[in-house]
């Protein structure tokens, strides 16, 4: 199994042990049409939650079901832990990159699912009490971060359309190596650029279209510090 298909497959994994939980029995078809794969899929899902520890109880003819009493612990936070995620929210809902806020959004609203009474009212309150300006207006909005990020992390080659500042298009392949988020607020990313054989940094919200290749690059031979002291 690679490494792609594991990454895609974990979300999945986690919804089915929410769904788990949340209802008494649940069948393998209506998992399949939840999850638009094939039975058999679902199967080797349940198989994988088994090897995994959890208690899947199969009840021929009726579907699966959690052991008795097994529950995965909540996740307590603090008031303050609770706050500053709520902050740093806010904070991403100003960001230019449409990627990023859809994926924290959902994060958050599962975080916030499982916080305790008094910290889901305060944070509440502070969410309506925050206001995050913006520096500029009209920028141009990104909406590729995540999935550039999910390439960097998995070593994949991405191929972009850029439209640098002069208006020229130009077809590259890059290997991404970082991203920096500038006080213009404008997300780049920093990619060994093959067409010059050299790092480039890119602006993510010129970056026309873009596809994630299947062919993996070896590990960059430079760290985080030698490339800023060199190219920033």
């Amino acid at each position: 199994m690679n490494d792609n298909h594991t990454i895609k497959r974990l979300p999945r994994l986690t919804a089915i042990l929410n769904h788990l939980q949340s209802n008494k029995v649940i069948t393998a078809g209506s998992l399949s049409k939840k999850f638009n794969v094939s039975i058999r899929t679902i199967y080797r899902d349940i198989r994988s939650l088994e090897e995994s520890g959890v208690p899947v109880i199969t009840e021929e003819g009726k579907g699966f079901s959690l052991m008795d009493g097994y529950r995965i612990p909540p996740v307590m936070f603090t008031e303050k832990e609770a706050l500053s995620l709520i902050t740093l929210e806010q904070i991403v809902l100003k960001m230019y990159d449409e990627s990023l806020k859809k994926e924290f959004i959902s994060s958050v609203e599962k975080i916030k699912a499982v916080l305790r009474l008094y910290s889901k009212e305060k944070s509440e309150i502070i969410s309506q009490r925050l206001y995050i300006g913006k520096n500029f207006e009209n920028i141009i909005k990104s909406s590729c971060l995540v999935d550039l990020e999910g390439a960097l992390v998995n070593r994949l080659c991405v191929r972009i359309f850029y439209k640098a500042l002069d208006e020229t298009m130009s077809e590259r392949i890059v290997e991404p190596f970082s991203f920096y988020h500038n006080p213009e607020e404008n997300w780049l990313m920093a990619a060994f650029c093959r067409l010059r054989s050299d790092f480039r940094i890119f602006r993510i919200d010129r970056i026309e279209s873009f596809t994630v290749l299947d062919e993996v690059f070896p590990p960059h031979k430079i760290s985080m510090k030698q490339f800023v002291e060199k190219y920033l």
